[in-house]
């Protein structure tokens, strides 16, 4: 029989996947301001 217990206790999560959630932390990401902040910069509508 499985002691879940003793499995968590030992589990350890993949470097993988800590390494990608801080590079995605510390990614500066566009978003949709971003992007329509220039397209309306583009058509002279706002100034950047």
């Amino acid at each position: 029989m499985i002691n879940y217990e003793e499995e968590l206790k030992k589990f350890q999560p993949s470097l993988e996947v800590e390494e990608m959630a801080d590079a995605i932390a510390h990614e500066d990401l566009t978003d949709l301001t971003d992007v329509l902040r220039d397209i309306l910069s583009e058509m002279g509508i706002v100034r950047r």
